[in-house]
């Protein structure tokens, strides 16, 4: 890793400036700027407008980091962008970030996208997509974190993250804390940029599900309603609050006219607007689809109460863990090179993802967390007086399944 915007300039250059073709919204932040990321994409998509969204990491694909109305790149569109740059990308020895962002931002070009938002890969100043002059920039959170690269302590990560501050360009700030919205404030006055925060923004939750959250929202102008919102957990009220003050300062500094029935479309329906996922969900669909393809029912149903299924959060998280039915062929698929390329019948191979899914399921919730699983439906997993015969039993149920899928495959090897 090398910091500085040497490297991505001259990229950049070479491919004529393609992040000057589009508009675009800048998202800084140590939380939540992955999911405001693609909730303001949502919103752009759902208001009829062609919208770029460069996020990482990436959760199964390279891919996936960049996309058009949730539509990530294609990889003959990747091959054919990173042959026009592959020699520059030697020549100069770029980091992977560096052409990777150069990719996004040429592959946006290409598709003539009406507006790019760009998530920033790690601090803001250095950081290669601090090289555009966004409509609006967004800082969503300051926390100590990878202090060894940004510095000890809040105030010099809140300056690295403040350098994506432009002159005269507008920034939104969320929840950042007194001595990070000191040092925001003060870069923000030097370079004459207006600063808004969420004062005066207040949001009531009237009902919380596994479905999602419903929310009212007073003290945006333009922007005032109730919403539903397709993500769990308050920490995902307070980005879309954010989200809804960056929309409403999009709106006045541009020429994107964002409806609250596109919000309301784009809240709800973030996750195939955007394309990115990866956030607290519910395992029911992939599970339910692979019960139906290999017959787990008995096992599926003894773990797990009928319909009801845990939270499991992946993203960022080592376990990495599917949000859904769409990730069952790519898990199938990279079980198929890891037998390299051996026959196996495809109802083994869900068989496996099920086994895996559902095991990685039980011991997440269990150590992460906690009380979730009980809300989630989860029978017994911290029932203190749960004993050793029921433990037992449900153990043997998953080697009695194991086994008849590794007889399966070895089967079909023969």
């Amino acid at each position: 890793m090398k910091f500085g915007l040497r490297n991505i300039t001259r990229l950049l250059s070479n491919l004529g400036n393609p992040q000057r073709s589009y508009p675009s919204i800048h998202v800084a932040g140590s939380n939540g700027k992955g999911t405001s990321a693609a909730l303001i994409a949502s919103a752009l998509s759902a208001s009829g407008y062609r919208t770029g969204l460069y996020s990482s990491p990436h959760v199964l694909d390279f891919t996936e980091r960049i996309r058009v109305d949730g539509r990530p790149i294609s990889r003959r569109q990747l091959a054919s962008i990173l042959n026009v740059i592959r020699s520059d990308i030697v020549r100069h020895r770029a980091t992977f970030f560096e052409a990777a962002t150069a990719l996004a931002f040429e592959h946006f070009r290409r598709c003539a996208v009406d507006v790019a938002v760009l998530e920033v890969g790690l601090g803001g100043r250095l950081d290669a997509t601090n090289v555009v002059r966004p409509i609006v920039s967004v800082i969503t959170s300051i926390a100590r974190e990878h202090e060894a690269i940004l510095g000890r302590g809040i105030v010099r990560i809140a300056r690295e993250k403040g350098g994506i501050i432009k002159p005269r360009v507008p920034v939104v700030v969320g929840d950042v804390g007194r001595p990070a919205d000191r040092v925001l404030r003060r870069i923000a006055k030097q370079r004459s940029a207006p600063y808004y925060d969420l004062t005066g923004a207040s949001a009531r939750i009237r009902e919380e599900s596994l479905a999602g959250t419903r929310f009212a929202l007073r003290g945006i102008d333009g922007m005032e309603g109730e919403y539903r919102l397709g993500l769990v957990g308050k920490h995902q009220v307070r980005n879309a609050v954010l989200v809804l003050r960056v929309l409403a300062e999009v709106q006045r500094r541009s020429r994107f006219a964002i409806g609250t029935n596109a919000v309301e479309k784009a809240f709800s329906d973030y996750e195939r607007l955007s394309g990115l996922g990866a956030r607290f969900q519910v395992l029911g669909e992939l599970v339910a689809r692979a019960k139906r393809a290999c017959r787990f029912d008995d096992v599926v149903d003894s773990e797990f109460a009928p319909g009801q299924f845990p939270w499991v959060p992946y993203g960022e998280h080592p376990h990495g863990l599917v949000s859904g039915a769409q990730h069952v062929s790519l898990r199938l698929d990279r079980f198929r090179k890891r037998t390299h390329d051996r026959v196996v019948p495809e109802e083994v191979g869900q068989g496996l993802v099920v086994r895996e899914v559902l095991g990685a399921a039980r011991s997440l919730t269990a150590a992460s967390l906690g009380g979730a699983a009980a809300v989630a439906g989860h029978p017994g997993l911290h029932r203190r007086g749960a004993g050793r015969s029921d433990r037992a039993a449900r153990a043997g149920r998953l080697r009695h399944i194991g086994g008849a899928a590794r007889g399966g495959a070895s089967g079909a090897r023969r």
